[in-house]
């Protein structure tokens, strides 16, 4: 009894260690039917704009401090915190009662001038005459004329001094420099303010357009300046993208309009300045953004749907293709960058190929497939009926 148990024991070992050596086997060659299906792209060679990423913050494109010219208390305010203002359009009231007299002295003075240059020509006009008869000598008529011109001087003096009292007082009323939205107040009614004083009453900012000041290192706008730059102008597009701070991109392209002619010494970046257009004052000063900017316009690569490519155990990108045999090789890529939706792959594949990008679970490198282009498998669902069903296996 008991070699009879031991006897079946060793039976049903060695059918385990038949079944595990075949077991192998089996999931190396994937069945005797017919071969599995996987959805693929077929990948053509393209031209495409590489871009960079680069950090930025938006800065208006014109911005004005408002200051008063001259002494006085604030009577009142006349714009709305945040509103859009003209220039020209008064902001601010000072009191004019000082102003207005020294215009009232300072016109006083030109009248008192104007009659004494009057008195100083006529005395040289009469002296003059009587010259002429000798009777007057030239001397008197010299002073008589030097009474004059200094008298004429005189008025001019009266009459800056009355252009000058005018100013101060039309300052009085502080007006807008810029076209533009203003901020908050920083003064209220009955503040006293200095002239030119340090800190604005209100600051006035253009929003539309507005720069986007990003940062990038030296050697990429050496490629930019030297032969690299010949192919961007020639193949690249010119205009920028902006990420907002969301992840969301906004919907006004820019261009790069200007750089800062300096590298700073502790980081070695220049300062990049772009252009957008903000007719929904989206964008404000300060915002932190992203900036794609265009480097180089790359020939002859793929663009791989980030779902196709994967990674191996040392990290190095992969991809799977079916071959012209319809059997599935593992191809190792290198990516350059992200372009939306798709990996840019410079190497690994070639004009022609077909990447799975749908049924990895069903098979493996080595496997013969039955390869479904993308498009055709999603026509069935896009008109409405119903896709094929897979034949069931063998």
């Amino acid at each position: 009894m008991t070699t009879r148990i031991l006897c079946a024991i060793a039976l049903l070992a060695s059918g385990l260690l038949l079944l595990g050596l075949a077991g192998p086997a089996a999931a190396q060659q994937p069945g005797q039917g017919a071969p599995m299906a996987v959805t693929v792209v077929t990948l053509q060679p393209q031209t495409i704009t590489l871009t960079t990423t680069l950090p930025g913050r938006v800065a208006a494109s014109a911005e004005a401090e408002v200051r008063p010219q001259v002494n006085g208390i604030i009577l009142d305010r006349l714009f709305k915190e945040g509103a859009h203002v003209d220039a020209g359009d008064p902001l601010y009231e000072i009191d004019p009662a000082t102003y207005k007299a020294a215009v009232a002295q300072a016109r006083a003075a030109v009248q008192q001038a104007q009659v004494q240059y009057d008195n100083a020509v006529t005395e040289a006009q009469r002296l003059n005459e009587l010259q002429s008869r000798k009777v007057a000598s030239q001397q008197a008529l010299d002073n008589a004329q030097a009474t004059r011109d200094a008298a004429a001087a005189a008025m001019q003096v009266a009459e800056a001094q009355l252009s000058q009292a005018q100013i101060d007082l039309d300052r009085t009323t502080i007006r807008a420099r810029l076209s533009g939205e203003i901020g908050l107040s920083q003064t209220s009614p009955g503040a006293l303010v200095t002239a030119s004083q340090a800190d604005p009453l209100a600051v006035i900012r253009k929003l539309d357009p507005v720069y986007v000041d990003v940062t990038q290192s030296a050697a990429d706008l050496l490629r930019w300046r030297r032969g690299q730059s010949a192919e961007v102008a020639a193949d690249a597009d010119k205009q920028v993208e902006l990420i907002l701070a969301d992840g969301s991109t906004f919907d006004h392209k820019g261009t790069l309009t200007a750089a800062e002619p300096h590298v700073d010494p502790q980081t070695g970046v220049v300062t990049l300045r772009m252009e957008f257009a903000n007719p929904d004052q989206l964008l404000l000063p300060g915002m932190y953004v992203q900036v794609k900017m265009p480097t180089v316009a790359a020939h002859d690569i793929f663009l791989a749907p980030m779902e196709a490519v994967v990674r191996d155990r040392r990290g190095r990108p992969v991809a799977w293709v079916v071959n012209k045999d319809n059997v599935v090789e593992e191809r190792q890529l290198t990516v350059l960058q992200d372009h939306g939706n798709d990996w840019v792959v410079s190497q690994g594949l070639e004009p022609g190929d077909r990447m799975v990008v749908a049924g990895f679970q069903k098979t493996a490198p080595g496997a013969t497939v039955k390869p479904e282009d993308l498009q055709a498998a999603a026509a069935p669902a896009a008109d409405g009926s119903a896709p094929a069903a897979a034949a069931p296996a063998q």
